[in-house]
């Protein structure tokens, strides 16, 4: 590399350095304007060593143009396209938050932080007895022992302990239209916060529609498959199963309802509906409740779910 080319790059680098010490960060707009002039000086070292390494090039980066936006003309009153940022209130997802240098602001910083605490409380939390005892729903163990194997061996939350299964013998009505149960899944949150509007008008839902429903129960480490082994016990027509979902960083109170018609031992998962982001910033839980209700009533009608209802019904 040529002597000259070396000391005019080291010169443009020290000179960026020097004026982003030698004006502080007083707020965001001062440091945003000395990243912009130390990035362009950045880019000219980068373009003067890119000129001398490949002198066919002919600083043909410097001549690329900005390809703007194209609005259409038909765009109208599409506030999303006219508007910078307003895109913003209709998602609640980490986008457009700006940063301080290089690094993620403080206050989204903190943000973060909050909503990856709150998600692990959601996974290690535990279901409120008292709720529980409101809803008169008897309690049930899965063959998990303890949290740590919950998280590491979903299989074990998919079947329900001996005594269990004996205890639901004794305790549920054989052979329901609809069977509920409920579980705290990867979220003892999403159950506390929203369980009881969606059981109740669940509930009245199949009153309304007269469709007999057996004795609800809350089984404590249940994995999705879990409705398999009810469907073997009790042998329900319909099983409804309502779980803590994973939870992410945008909520961690959303709720999921799996519905199977007959699940038994070895039924695949094109079988199983969902209806899930159950939750007060998704579907509100009392909405989602009545709407399980109709579901059921198709499923009942139809004696189908999953991808085989929806071809029965088309």
């Amino acid at each position: 590399m040529q002597k000259d080319m070396i000391q005019e790059i080291t010169k443009l680098v020290v000179e960026a350095l020097q004026e982003e010490k030698e004006q502080p960060e007083t707020n965001q707009q001062h440091f945003d304007a000395d990243q912009g002039r130390a990035n362009q000086q950045g880019a000219r070292a980068k373009e003067v060593l890119q000129t001398e390494t490949h002198p066919t090039k002919q600083r043909q980066d410097a001549e690329i143009k900005p390809v703007p936006l194209h609005v259409p003309a038909d765009a109208g009153e599409d506030r999303l396209l006219m508007e910078e940022g307003a895109y913003l209130q209709y998602t609640p997802a980490r986008v457009a938050v700006g940063r301080a240098g290089p690094r993620p602001r403080t206050s989204t910083l903190l943000q973060f932080r909050y909503d990856h605490a709150a998600a692990v409380d959601a996974v290690y939390g535990e279901v409120s007895q008292e709720l529980l005892d409101k809803l008169d729903l008897f309690t049930v163990e899965t063959k998990v022992e303890e949290k740590e194997m919950y998280i590491r061996r979903p299989d074990l939350g998919r079947r329900f302990s001996d005594a269990s299964k004996e205890k639901i013998r004794q305790q549920c009505v054989h052979q329901p239209t609809v069977q509920i149960m409920a579980s705290n899944g990867l979220s003892a949150s999403a159950v506390n916060a929203n369980l009881a509007d969606v059981y109740l008008s669940l509930q009245q839902s199949l009153d309304n529609s007269n469709i007999q429903v057996g004795t609800s129960f809350y089984a404590h480490q249940g994995r999705v498959g879990l409705m398999d082994d009810v469907g073997e016990v009790l042998e329900p027509e319909v099983v409804v199963y309502l779980i803590g979902e994973r939870p992410g960083l945008v909520s961690a109170e959303s709720l999921s309802a799996y519905l199977c018609y007959k699940p038994r031992y070895g039924t695949i998962e094109s079988d199983r509906m969902v209806i899930s982001n159950i939750h007060q910033g998704g579907i509100p839980p009392i909405e989602a409740g009545a709407y399980i209700g109709t579901v059921i009533e198709r499923m009942l009608k139809h004696q189908a779910s999953g991808v085989t209802l929806i071809q029965k019904e088309g």
